[in-house]
């Protein structure tokens, strides 16, 4: 059995009222075979974050890296990021998510994450909901659960901002400085 390097197993979005805007899940890789994740587990670990970005939120400015959220077992952790207008950026990172490219890189499985070594795909991510915020046939507002009252739409559907998560995603290794 190769050695095995973190990966990123999920990617969650979720907007200012603490809904869920965007899950991406992302399979564990490696001895010729996916084995694919329970997107209810990973919506009740994403949401169990939320109650840490509040506890921390007097403290910290928004727009920035929240950092280790928590860590649910020796294999996975949450992480944070706060954006300006309050939308939640959260990474579960698998430690042991993927066979590693070379041996240098499955000591980090070991040896564990730096705060930055999340950087880059937070900072991609934010890019992609800035772009996304952009696009004059987005409405923000639609997300709003007081406000639409049932009416409206409570996911993300641009498949351009999709197709960009799913690739940050499937970029990120530690190490990488831009995605």
């Amino acid at each position: 059995m190769g050695s095995r390097s973190p990966s990123i197993a999920a990617i969650g979005v979720i907007g200012r009222h603490n809904n869920p805007l965007h899950i991406a899940l992302f399979p564990a890789t490696g001895e010729g075979h996916e084995q694919q994740r329970d997107k209810l587990e990973y919506s009740f670990m994403l949401n169990s974050s939320l109650d840490i970005f509040e506890a921390r939120m007097p403290s910290k400015t928004v727009g920035h890296d929240f950092g280790l959220l928590h860590a649910l077992d020796e294999r996975l952790a949450l992480y944070g990021w706060l954006t300006n207008s309050g939308v939640k950026l959260v990474i579960a990172v698998d430690m042991e998510g993927r066979t590693a490219p070379t041996p240098e890189a499955g000591k980090t499985a070991i040896l564990g994450l730096r705060n930055s070594d999340l950087a880059p795909a937070f900072q991609a991510l934010q890019t992609a909901y800035i772009r996304l915020l952009r696009n004059p046939f987005y409405i923000p507002d639609e997300h709003n659960p007081q406000a639409t009252k049932g009416s409206g739409l409570l996911a993300i559907t641009s498949t351009r901002f999709l197709n960009e998560v799913d690739r940050i995603g499937k970029a990120w290794h530690p190490g990488v400085t831009v995605i």
